[in-house]
């Protein structure tokens, strides 16, 4: 009725696991017995992370004399326990193992090492060996010992039964008179010490005699009744009567005992104890083990108290109630450790050392990106790409969504600014619109100048679609708009520039050019290069749009909030056209710079595309090495820069002499100018736009 031993083993484990005792001594008997603790319990200490300081094998005492192997524990014994960082001892053995060890603790320096505090965790084997021990020498080194032992508990009317034993039920039971006369220090014949028979063992010191059940006797006691089940059962049962005994009752003298085995493993029944009793498939009891706790007094007096338990039943859960176990005396109460290295704190990770074992390491901080959110770590954790690492390195902190607000200090002053810049390309347009009439803006082709004008004042507007949060209309129109109108605008200028070229070359006596004068070539080169580019941006929002995504890797604390282009090779096309038109459009402004000076507008357009290209020429590699909110403003700068440049370098010589120079804007004052290429120049356009 012994349980498995494999249930100690679990029991061992689990209690080193539930103090992070990983640094621990290893006591074993050096015989069979001692190899087969070994092999069990090796291979779970390393798989759990345990490992021992060191390994003795203690000789039994059967030699008679002391060994050179004893010689050489001898020589060591000292060291281990005068060993700070390993504070726990395992110890496997029987009686005699015990009575050994005690006996080479006699040969150490014994009493320093009654100051040193270790917390022994010993088998069930020796609870009866231990207790003799305890007994018979003062040690004190064992204050404190956990140890396990069968599981007992406490049968209907035990403690009733023990309280009324009586010295006259000696005569029927010669063992008790014997026994009395121990524990009480009493016989008949002596009149000193004369047993007078009113001695209850209730009275005796819990060191002398134990009124709680053992758990080798509970073992006893379930033993009993489960031989007295399967004899009820075997007599019971015709089938076992007629297959087993031919049809004859069999007298309990001529039972074997192997006939009981068929009957016992089925054997399941509640004891007065009110625990259920039963074997498993292997014919072993299904009970588990306690987990008890000695204290040793100063008188050598000592005290057991059940502190935990193991239980098969349950899928061996562990049980410990850690506040009523009472440490060494050396440790004062507080809970012992027994490692090898201290802990690695939370935002560190274990390095093992070179040619020590694993439980020996040092602690590293984890690499950047990384944390490690509890003790003693063997490696740190990648945080999940919605979560960026603590300062310490200690947890993960998750990421904020970032955009560029309209409410934050940055996109309100590029709100102030699209709207400003609105609002004045909307004014020169009325005031194009007011002085339509007017020769100077005549000569400059009304279409195109409204086009342009018109262009500019979206492009300032679609400067807001970049402004908050991401969202599906948003990211759609986003760059498509921005493509096609920015085309428009460019176009404008480059059709702008190109008559101007066309219409000098037209003064020329004999000119073919001057047939291509007009609006009709003008208006073409617009719509034809803006048709291009509205063409692209509708294959690239018909087959692979823009889309809203979030970016959690570019920035290590931000989840930036972004529109996804899409196609990205449609997304380079839409630039790259953009950039075809602005470099030409420079290209021919350029080589129309030496108009007359009296009317240079060439210069001007040659100007504004210079600051056109160079801020889009500066958008590319800041665009690329900023992330996040940064990125968009940006865009948004450049964006409203390159229109405010065209609007500034070709509308504010034309707005000026329109608003506060007025007497420049009129025919005669035109007439009167000196270069008569620039006269015929000015009075061509004026004929054609007419």
């Amino acid at each position: 009725m012994v349980p498995n031993e494999a249930y100690q083993y679990t029991g061992i484990i689990q209690l080193l696991q539930h103090f992070s005792w990983t640094w621990v001594g290893l006591f074993v008997v050096d015989d069979e017995s001692g190899d087969h603790f070994l092999e069990a319990l090796e291979p779970l200490l390393s798989h759990n992370s345990i490992c021992l300081s060191f390994m003795e094998r203690i000789p039994n005492q059967g030699h008679g004399h002391i060994s050179d192997k004893a010689n050489a524990v001898i020589s060591k014994l000292n060291r281990h326990f005068m060993d700070r960082k390993a504070n726990t001892f395992l110890f496997y053995g029987e009686t005699m193992t015990v009575m050994w060890l005690c006996t080479l603790m006699l040969l150490t320096n014994f009493k320093e090492n009654l100051s040193v505090g270790k917390v022994w965790i010993m088998t069930a084997q020796i609870d009866f060996a231990l207790t003799y021990v305890i007994r018979s020498w003062n040690y004190e080194i064992f204050d404190g010992t956990i140890f396990f032992t069968v599981h007992s508990n406490e049968p209907l009317g035990f403690q009733t039964y023990l309280q009324n034993i009586k010295l006259t039920w000696s005569k029927e039971d010669g063992f008790l008179k014997d026994f009395w006369e121990q524990v009480f220090d009493c016989v008949p014949a002596q009149l000193d010490k004369l047993c007078n028979g009113d001695e209850r063992l209730e009275g005796l010191p819990e060191s002398v005699f134990e009124m709680g059940m053992t758990g080798h006797s509970y073992s006893v006691y379930n033993a009993v009744y489960a031989v007295a089940h399967a004899l009820h059962a075997m007599d019971s049962s015709r089938y076992n009567h007629r297959t087993m005994m031919n049809d004859k009752r069999v007298e309990p003298p001529d039972l074997q005992p192997w006939q009981l085995h068929f009957f016992l493993q089925d054997i399941s029944f509640n004891n007065s104890a009110g625990e259920t009793v039963s074997f498993n498939g292997d014919r072993e009891v299904l009970a588990g083990v306690d987990i008890m706790n000695m204290v040793i007094f100063q008188n050598n007096s000592f005290r057991k108290t059940k502190v935990g338990s193991v239980d098969p039943n349950k899928g061996n859960r562990f049980i410990i109630n850690e506040d009523i176990i009472v440490w060494h005396r050396q440790f004062n109460q507080v809970l012992p450790l027994s490692v090898c290295s201290d802990s690695c704190s939370a935002g560190y990770q274990k390095r093992k050392k070179e040619r020590e074992k694993f439980c020996c390491y040092d602690c590293a901080p984890c690499p950047e990106g990384k944390v490690s959110s509890r003790k003693d770590m063997d490696d740190c954790s990648q945080c999940p790409e919605d979560q960026y690492p603590s300062k310490k390195k200690d947890q993960c902190i998750p990421k904020v969504i970032t955009f560029l607000s309209y409410g934050e200090p940055l996109g309100i002053s590029l709100t102030s600014v699209a709207v400003s810049f609105s609002l004045i390309t909307a004014l020169v347009l009325s005031t194009f619109i007011k002085h339509k009439d007017t020769p100077i803006v005549k000569a400059n082709n009304q279409d195109l100048t409204y086009a342009l004008l018109v262009s500019l004042l979206l492009c300032f507007l679609c400067a807001l679609l970049f402004l908050g949060r991401p969202s599906k209309v948003t990211c759609f129109l986003q760059q498509s708009a921005f493509g096609i109108i920015f085309s428009v605008a460019v176009s404008c200028v480059l059709a702008k520039t190109i008559t101007v070229i066309v219409a000098f070359m037209a003064t020329k006596p004999g000119s073919s050019m001057r047939k291509w004068v007009g609006k009709r070539l003008a208006n073409s080169i617009a719509f034809s290069c803006s048709l291009i580019q509205a063409c692209m941006c509708a294959v690239w929002l018909g087959t692979s749009p823009p889309f809203p995504g979030l970016d959690m890797q570019s920035l290590p604390e931000e989840i930036i909030a972004e529109c996804n282009v899409g196609s990205v090779i449609m997304f380079y096309l839409v630039l790259g056209y953009m950039g075809l038109l602005s470099t030409i459009s420079f290209t021919v402004a350029f080589l129309a710079r030496k108009l007359p000076d009296s009317f240079n507008e060439a210069k001007f357009i040659t100007f504004s595309m210079l600051m056109f290209c160079s801020v889009w020429l500066c958008f590319v590699p800041t665009y690329l090495s900023t992330k996040g909110r940064a990125m968009v403003a940006v865009e948004i700068f450049s964006i409203l820069a390159s229109s405010a440049g065209l609007l500034s370098c070709i509308f504010s010589p034309k707005c000026y002499i329109i608003v506060l120079r007025p007497e420049l804007n009129r025919r005669e004052q035109l007439i009167r100018r000196k270069n008569y290429r620039f006269l015929l120049y000015v009075f061509l356009l004026w004929y054609l736009w007419k």
